[in-house]
């Protein structure tokens, strides 16, 4: 088939190289030309350095896949480029919006005719040579006619992506996803936080997680990829532990509270890298000033 990515981003990028690979073509745009150039000289995409050429490069029903930041650079590509769209092209969403964003842009895209499909997907850097988990929303049909796209993208034509139910849809399940995998992270990094505090026993921390990997009930793509880190350096001395967040878990955790089903895992995983982010809290300066105040504990000065 023939689309165009929009936003050549680390994601953007690599899908348009597994489109191109599987045999489509590709029209590419990025606010930064040098960015276009360079994967149209390594991939085989069409540039483009305008969003007019984009769309007259295009015959319809034009497909046009955005890939930008999500919030309001999104909200602005997609304006722009419908306004250059006829009734009846399809406009994907393939970032990380939110699904409260993606129904009110399917409400504005449906009025101008134009089919709108948000796609949540998951992969990150590993996409381009394993595939994309692909959770799709909107309108059936439109994703049925676009099918030869997703089974290009995902591990395999028939696993790895589906329509999940109608605008809003797509994202929504990308954003408990997401949650889910805030927790599941939490859990292997107090693991090995327990094993590594038992000095004791001097445990090869690489050893174990490879032994996990084979059989254990806790094998999972998130366990290798701890054995890759843990193989490079298991005491993990060139990183820091400040661990930033995408915004999806928050937004899992807001509807949790919305829908009122209790979410303590993803919650807690959520505050965990909030805590991360603290060099010195000022909330336990006030717990040890606490103690001191009703049980004479003793409290340590800066430095010590």
């Amino acid at each position: 088939m023939k689309l165009a990515i929009v936003g050549l981003g680390r994601m953007g990028a690599n899908i348009a190289r597994r489109l191109v690979r599987g045999g489509h073509q590709v029209i590419a745009y990025n606010r930064t030309g040098t960015v276009t150039e360079q994967l149209a000289l390594t991939d085989n995409v069409i540039p483009v350095y305008s969003l007019q050429d984009l769309v007259k490069s295009l015959e319809a029903p034009r497909i046009v896949w955005v890939m930008v930041p999500s919030g309001q650079t999104t909200d602005d590509m997609l304006k722009t480029i419908s306004e250059l769209l006829s009734p009846g092209d399809i406009l994907i969403d393939g970032g990380n919006s939110n699904f409260h964003d993606t129904m009110r842009r399917a409400e504005i895209y449906t009025q101008q005719q134009i089919h709108f499909v948000d796609v949540g997907t998951s992969g990150g850097i590993w996409g381009l040579k394993e595939g994309y988990s692909l959770m799709i929303g909107g309108e059936e049909e439109i994703v049925n006619m676009m099918s030869p796209i997703f089974k290009t993208l995902a591990p395999s034509p028939d696993k790895g992506w589906g329509w999940v139910g109608p605008h809003g849809a797509g994202h929504f399940v990308k954003m408990v996803h997401n949650g889910v995998e805030y927790g599941m992270m939490e859990a292997l990094a107090e693991g090995f936080e327990i094993m590594k505090a038992r000095e004791d026993y001097n445990l090869d921390l690489h050893q174990i997680s490879e032994i996990w990997q084979q059989g254990s009930v806790v094998r999972s793509w998130l366990l290798d990829l701890t054995e890759a880190a843990l193989a490079e350096d298991q005491d993990l001395i060139e990183i820091k532990g400040w661990v930033d967040d995408s915004g999806e878990g928050r937004w899992a955790v807001i509807e949790a509270i919305n829908s009122d089903v209790p979410a303590p895992v993803i919650t807690m995983s959520l505050f965990r890298r909030f805590e991360s982010r603290q060099s010195d809290s000022y909330a336990a300066k006030l717990l040890a000033a606490m103690r001191n105040q009703f049980g004479g504990h003793a409290v340590k000065k800066p430095g010590e």
